[in-house]
């Protein structure tokens, strides 16, 4: 591929929105590290002109990259989430690392949503139900409710508190569990995540990725939420044990499970494919077109904003300083 050498050099680690990338290859030589047979050959090339990157939050940035990279000053991220980058290694390089926040609120929130009322009241089931030919032998069995239940929320984030306001619209009761107690909310607050698994309904996980939250709902915590209750992750595959979801499900250890994120995306385990009580989401929670827009375009505004010498947007609190 020739390049335009008036351009600065890019490394674009993912593939990501393409309208995104059509702005990119516009703007910048963008290096599709993805698709390069030879990675380290094509980074090593880059080692005395490449002073930006992007990617996606899922993909992130290993830190053996940044290191080979010693003229790279900003990594912009296409996601909210960011744990894939090495921030550590970013800050001791001197590289700023950049997310895209907010934008995405909203759309997450109507999928999280749309994903506990479709778990919970078996709407994907009762498709199946409907195309088989079933309804004509009887009814659909009966399903549990959403309104008046306890909704339990693991991160309550931006997001997190976009999902409460929706649920509270069903007349849900919120509790949470994070960190730390937020003093300007009102909603009940669980120190220990076993404990309200055991109070509530429907466990909603949206807290960031990383080891700090790796298989954080393991099989103690599904026990706790019983076979009543109903699991959703919106947040990442890695915050549950996949495995242990997966037995859950199987045993009716609890009573069902909406799941957009997976540890190995897009692979699973087939044994999902053979269950009625989970339904199956490809990591779309942000997958609206006006929200990949919006969230693209804070890629290439953080980008332009650093070659412009100006402050960035959205830099994450890791590599700020």
């Amino acid at each position: 591929m020739k390049f335009d050498m008036s351009k600065p050099d890019l490394l674009l680690i993912a593939s990501i929105y393409p309208p995104t990338m059509a702005q990119l290859d516009a703007q910048y030589n963008v290096h599709r590290y993805w698709e390069s047979k030879d990675k380290d050959a094509l980074v090593a090339s880059l080692k005395e002109t490449c002073v930006a990157a992007a990617t996606s939050g899922f993909a992130g940035m290993k830190g053996d990259v940044i290191r080979a990279l010693p003229k790279l000053k900003i990594i912009s991220c296409f996601g909210v989430g960011y744990d894939g980058v090495d921030t550590a290694a970013a800050k001791a390089a001197g590289v700023k690392v950049t997310n895209t926040p907010d934008v995405l609120n909203e759309c997450v929130a109507d999928t999280a949503m749309t994903l506990l009322l479709s778990t919970v009241r078996r709407t994907v089931f009762n498709d199946r139900f409907v195309r088989e030919g079933k309804w004509l032998k009887g009814g659909a069995p009966l399903t549990d409710k959403v309104w008046g239940e306890t909704l339990g929320i693991v991160g309550l984030g931006r997001i997190g508190k976009a999902i409460a306001k929706r649920a509270e619209g069903f007349g849900m009761k919120i509790v949470y569990h994070g960190r730390n107690q937020q003093a300007d909310v009102s909603y009940d607050y669980y120190a220990d995540l076993k404990e309200m698994a055991k109070a509530v309904k429907v466990l909603l996980l949206i807290m960031p990725g990383g080891a700090a939250t790796e298989k954080m709902v393991n099989a103690e915590v599904l026990a706790a939420l019983g076979k009543k209750g109903y699991l959703i992750n919106v947040s990442r595959g890695t915050n549950v044990d996949e495995a242990a979801v997966l037995k859950a499900l199987q045993e009716g250890t609890i009573g069902g499970a909406g799941l957009d994120v997976f540890v190995d995306e897009p692979r699973m385990s087939e044994e999902f494919f053979k269950l009625d009580n989970v339904v199956l989401q490809p990591h779309v929670g942000s997958g609206t077109v006006h929200t990949r827009t919006a969230m693209g375009q804070l890629v290439v505004d953080n980008l332009t904003a650093w070659f412009a010498g100006k402050p960035l947007l959205t830099e994450v609190p890791e590599t700020r300083g």
